[in-house]
């Protein structure tokens, strides 16, 4: 257990975060807090009185009989449950660009190749809810199968209100700005180059400690995200379970007249009127948590000798699907790396995919697009939709011939979600002034390069049998 925690913020507010927080370290694990040490019942979960007159209550992320080893729970031990609300009604005005139904009634089939440029951060005030916006998805929160992806862009903290997601798990991935988030199992503070893990159900706030504020959000229903298997590759390596970061417990004691729960359940967001604040868990215990992780600390595996390697030598976190090895979503990330391979064309091959990618960057550029794809964009390939490296990439690459020596990629941070399913992609997405119409503008310049010698082909056609007249 870690060193109590005593500092407990009376009255004015969770904004200010302390710049040395202390975490829980490790993936899956399970964790006990406390903020006042003794405020963990002893030998069992739910005492009849609990210590300090606490109320006892659990949170589930998976069904009560889920096999053990993917079982996930946690038990609060709080000043007043979470059930004390008001009852909840349709928020108004009504949040007309969140979806976790997808189908041709609010979005749209279309395979071409996408890109997006930076969206502007707003001018008026936006916190991180009314900023959250949907791209793409397929599939259903209601079905528990399916997944969104979504961007925000905001300016100011959420005031006086917490947000909850009964659809599934937010994965955060900020491109400008840090989160400062309070959930109720602690703190986290999120910067550029990390990313966060909400589970489904948390209640959570978003405070912006640098104003202006975008990212990118992946969410999975039905589902959670892990670890991939690492294979062959042995027991080390890609992302550590040492390096996930949980919060510690904290807590707060003091009224919050007209506090509001904002509720997204099926897409839609509802209010509940509450008279103190959520953040109120003394101490807890369990494997249900929200985390953190510094993309820095990613151990990236490569080819050392011929070819470019799948991009699933990449991969972060994947939420996975009943059948192995296809994932609901992947996580996956290309850092900084040397590239050494001989006799290789270096940059991401040309591709058709089965599966569909997303793809964002959170700073510096990408190997494989020498133009137009910058930091806080976005593009998305779907199933079965060429893609590739632009004309400049391949001509400088070819150019460079087989003496290439080993280059190191430095100053970059892109990533890409990748699903099986096939997305359909928000109308306000097409219409949106930030896409790049001229994205495919980026593969005409591709000449051909075929050359042969004619009385080859004739002496082939000869030996196959393939004789005319």
């Amino acid at each position: 257990m870690e060193k109590p925690a005593t500092e407990v913020i009376k009255g004015d507010g969770w904004g200010r975060f302390p710049d040395d927080l202390e975490y829980h370290s490790g993936f899956g694990n399970h964790f006990e807090s406390e903020a006042i040490a003794g405020a963990l019942p002893r030998g069992q979960n739910s005492p009849l009185i609990c210590p300090f007159g606490l109320y006892a209550e659990q949170i589930s992320g998976t069904s009560f009989t889920s096999p053990r080893k993917l079982s996930q729970r946690s038990w609060f031990y709080r000043i007043k449950p979470s059930v004390t609300h008001e009852p909840f009604w349709p928020r108004e005005p009504s949040h007309k660009k969140l979806v976790s139904e997808f189908d041709g009634s609010n979005t749209v089939a279309n395979p071409t190749q996408l890109r997006w440029k930076p969206v502007d951060i707003p001018d008026s005030p936006t916190d991180f809810i009314d900023g959250l916006y949907t791209i793409c998805g397929a599939g259903s929160s209601f079905l528990r199968h399916g997944f969104a992806i979504h961007m925000y862009t905001a300016n100011k903290s959420m005031d006086n209100c917490a947000f909850c997601n009964a659809d599934g798990d937010f994965l955060v991935v900020p491109q400008q700005g840090r989160l400062w988030i309070t959930t109720e199992c602690g703190r986290l503070q999120v910067s550029p180059g990390e990313i966060v893990v909400l589970p489904q159900g948390f209640r959570f706030v978003v405070d912006l400690p640098d104003g202006p504020s975008r990212g990118y959000v992946a969410e999975v229903f039905g589902t959670h995200f892990q670890l991939p298997d690492l294979g062959p590759i042995g027991a080390n390596g890609l992302a550590a379970s040492r390096d996930f970061l949980a919060p510690t417990a904290w807590f707060e004691d003091c009224p919050r007249p007209g506090f509001t729960i904002i509720q997204k359940f099926g897409g839609e967001l509802f209010n509940a009127r509450q008279d103190f604040s959520p953040f109120n868990v003394v101490a807890w215990h369990g494997n249900y948590v929200p985390y953190k992780y510094d993309l820095s600390k990613f151990c990236p595996y490569n080819t050392v000798l011929i070819d470019h390697g799948d991009p699933s030598i990449n991969t972060v976190l994947t939420a996975p699907t009943d059948k192995p090895g296809v994932a609901l979503l992947d996580f996956v990330i290309f850092p900084p790396r040397w590239l050494v391979a001989e006799h290789t064309f270096r940059p991401p091959y040309y591709h058709r995919n089965c599966m569909s990618e997303f793809m964002g960057l959170i700073y510096g550029g990408y190997e494989a697009k020498a133009d137009g794809f910058l930091p806080g964009g976005a593009s998305l390939h779907s199933c079965m939709t060429p893609h590739g490296p632009d004309t400049k990439t391949y001509e400088a690459t070819v150019a460079r011939g087989n003496e290439a020596g080993p280059h190191k990629i430095t100053d970059t941070m892109a990533f890409m979600f990748e699903s099986c399913l096939m997305p359909r992609t928000c109308p306000w997405a097409l219409d949106s002034h930030f896409r790049d119409l001229d994205y495919y503008q980026c593969w005409i310049g591709l000449k051909s390069h075929f050359s042969h010698d004619k009385t080859d082909v004739k002496s082939n056609d000869l030996q196959n049998g393939n004789k005319s007249g």
